[in-house]
């Protein structure tokens, strides 16, 4: 009699068969899924160089610590994707320009006067208060019959400075002290000049550029004009 193979070697055959062939199909399609690897056995060996792209990872499939720690690169993320959110502040450090501000000077305030107009002999006016440092502005007749306009230093604190030759030292008895003076020039003509200003006392300082105006004609008077920083 002709051999006829059993109903259960013809089942075991057949799904012999479709088990090999169906890896073989799968490879020979490209349609390898998860479920033919083994967990655990891809390695970096195993992946070509620079062809891993997003749309070959599933959804949250891949997650941190299938990461090798400290191999992802600046090069592997796309440019302009990483958000605040990815960052932890607390970790950045402080940007190298930014160190020389930690000693740059604090400054308090920086005010422009507008044009101020004095009589000769009116009372003078504050044009900064500053700590123990008072600024003030005053149009004055001098010795010789001239009209000036004057920038004058009055300090509260004993050892000021200021921008004078005359005084080495401001202190609370002073008074107000001139350190800038415009008389007006020959014959009444105008004097226009801009000066600098500056004075110290302890921790507060003062410094600026005005411009000061003084005249005979048409009525003895000053103007002054600037800005000063009060720092």
């Amino acid at each position: 009699m002709k051999w006829r193979p059993s109903p259960a070697l013809v089942i075991a055959c057949i799904a012999l068969f479709v088990s090999l062939g169906g890896v073989s199909y799968a490879v020979a399609t490209g349609s390898i899924d998860s479920r033919e690897l083994r967990n655990n056995t891809i390695r970096s060996g195993d992946v070509r160089n620079n062809t891993l792209r997003t749309q070959d990872i599933r959804n949250n499939e891949v997650r941190g610590f299938d990461i090798r720690n400290s191999s992802i690169q600046g090069r592997d993320v796309a440019f302009n994707t990483l958000t605040g959110a990815d960052i932890a502040e607390s970790s950045l450090g402080k940007v190298p320009s930014a160190t020389s501000a930690d000693s740059a000077a604090t400054v308090a305030s920086v005010r422009s006067l507008a044009p101020r107009v004095l009589g000769e002999g009116s009372a003078p006016v504050t044009l900064a208060v500053h700590g123990p440092l008072t600024l003030t502005a005053a149009c004055v007749q001098t010795s010789g019959g001239d009209t000036a306009a004057q920038l004058r230093i009055q300090s509260t604190q004993a050892g000021a400075a200021a921008g004078t030759t005359d005084v080495p030292t401001i202190t609370p008895g002073s008074g107000p002290v001139v350190i800038a003076e415009l008389p007006a020039g020959v014959g009444g003509t105008p004097a226009v000049d801009s000066v600098p200003v500056f004075a110290a006392a302890g921790t507060a300082g003062l410094s600026g550029t005005f411009g000061l105006q003084a005249t005979s004609t048409g009525g003895d008077s000053c103007t002054v004009s600037g800005h000063v920083v009060l720092e």
